[in-house]
């Protein structure tokens, strides 16, 4: 019998643990929380700080992590530029006829302007983009990054990102994270979330910082909930 040399399991052990823990925490943990404004928000909170500490005690730096001091100014700019980038964009499909008629369209069950104002500043920041950002181009692309090279280690971790909107896209119930989202099937959620990713990950790689993922997030999903509010109004 041929064994399998304990060097391997060691290499793919903190990948995979870390991978599934993701997807069981998106697809089984979250989805059996009460979905009361700001319940989920902070257990995805306190679930990203968990997984920070554990990530911290198994020897990832800092700068690992993304979140290396020295990086900020640069993290800023990138972000910063990112989520201007997506403001131009939701101002123009504003602009036009048809884009206006699409985020319309895309529109979440017409908030209160208090539940728009707490989703779009408060719940999405920080209970989506911060720790999505902080899970996946944090903690699992330094994990991936030990032991593959940095391309397979940011397809693969996209992938799992991808992964990780099935329940959202399953929920009939649950409003898109971003309008682009809008009325895809579960295979479209998970593409389009996939190549997210991808440019989430390379933002993070470019920049040496989590603040420039963060800052196109941002733009994506709570720019994206206020353009819809504005396109139906």
């Amino acid at each position: 019998m041929v064994r399998r040399p304990a060097g391997v399991v060691r290499r793919w052990l903190p990948l995979v643990v870390t991978a599934g823990g993701l997807l069981t925490w998106s697809n089984v943990v979250v989805p059996a929380v009460p979905s009361v404004a700001g319940v989920r928000a902070a257990v995805n909170v306190a679930g990203t700080v968990g997984l920070v500490v554990v990530a911290r005690a198994a020897g990832l730096t800092w700068a690992e992590l993304g979140l290396r001091r020295s990086a900020w100014r640069a993290g800023a700019r990138w972000g910063g530029t990112a989520l201007a980038v997506g403001a131009a964009g939701y101002l123009v499909a504003l602009a036009v006829p048809a884009g206006r008629a699409a985020l319309a369209d895309a529109a979440a069950g017409g908030p209160t302007s208090a539940e728009l104002v707490l989703r779009a500043v408060v719940l999405i920041p920080v209970g989506v983009v911060l720790c999505e950002e902080t899970a996946f181009r944090g903690v699992l692309l330094a994990v991936a990054r030990r032991w593959l090279p940095d391309r397979a280690a940011v397809v693969g971790t996209s992938v799992v990102f991808g992964l990780w909107h099935v329940r959202t896209a399953l929920d009939d119930s649950a409003a898109a994270p971003t309008p682009l989202l809008a009325g895809a099937s579960v295979v479209g959620t998970v593409l389009l979330t996939t190549l997210g990713g991808l440019v989430f990950a390379w933002l993070r790689l470019r920049s040496h910082s989590l603040l420039a993922p963060i800052g196109l997030h941002l733009g994506t999903n709570s720019l994206g909930l206020l353009a819809t509010a504005a396109a139906s109004a």
